[in-house]
């Protein structure tokens, strides 16, 4: 691992020791934050599989209404009973915060199921009505599915950001600290031997001129 190009002072050393006390406090921080991303995350897969399974089933209930609908009516009065829908959805749409990730938050608001209906119940079938209502029943559910799906990719785009700087800080910039400040440790040791030396030899020196 290269160490980082600094010059081997005291001062320097501090300064590099308190860097490495906040890379290893932030690496601690931002792996308890990917952990518990990682937990969020896998929370919402298991929720976005059991709700797109449960889903899967009550719409293709739903279109076999529309089927059995038009089993016994033509496909022009199907679309003409459709054509003009009477009803209008209200959505809110937010945001709310998981570990620091804006993701959606969305709120419907349905109008009654006896709203529901467009048309005169003379002239249509009651599998059209089943069918209707129960496809309209299931608005808030797939509204919460695709909010679900966004969160999880939000989410796993964040997992991976958040991977990517742990990585930096625990294979990158804590051992350049660790190494730049073994470096410098063994320049002033070098230093100070060094130092030590000199006044010996200076202490030597002047014993033999006092002893001659």
């Amino acid at each position: 691992m290269a160490r980082l190009a600094v010059n081997p002072t005291r001062m320097e050393l501090r300064r590099l020791k308190t860097r490495l006390k906040t890379a290893e406090r932030g690496h601690k921080l931002l792996k308890d934050k990917s952990d518990e991303m990682v937990r969020r995350f896998m929370e919402l897969i298991r929720l976005n599989k059991s709700l797109r399974e449960e889903l899967e089933g009550e719409v293709g209930d739903a279109l076999f209404g529309f089927m059995l609908a038009r089993s016994v009516s033509s496909a022009e009065d199907i679309e003409q009973a459709l054509a003009m829908p009477k009803v209008q959805v209200a959505l809110d749409v937010g945001t709310k915060n998981i570990m620091g990730v804006d993701v959606p938050d969305v709120k419907i608001t349905m109008p009654t199921p006896e709203d529901l209906l467009p048309y005169a119940f003379a002239g249509t079938p009651s599998d059209l009505d089943t069918a209707v209502i129960k496809l309209s029943e299931l608005m808030e559910k797939l509204l919460r599915l695709a909010e679900i799906e966004k969160t999880c990719n939000m989410l796993a785009d964040e997992i991976e950001k958040n991977r990517r700087r742990v990585n930096a800080l625990e294979y990158v910039m804590i051992p350049q600290l660790n190494e730049t400040i073994k470096y410098i440790l063994m320049k002033l040791d070098e230093n100070e031997r060094g130092n030590i030396t000199r006044l010996m030899k200076v202490k030597s020196m002047m014993s033999e001129r006092d002893d001659g």
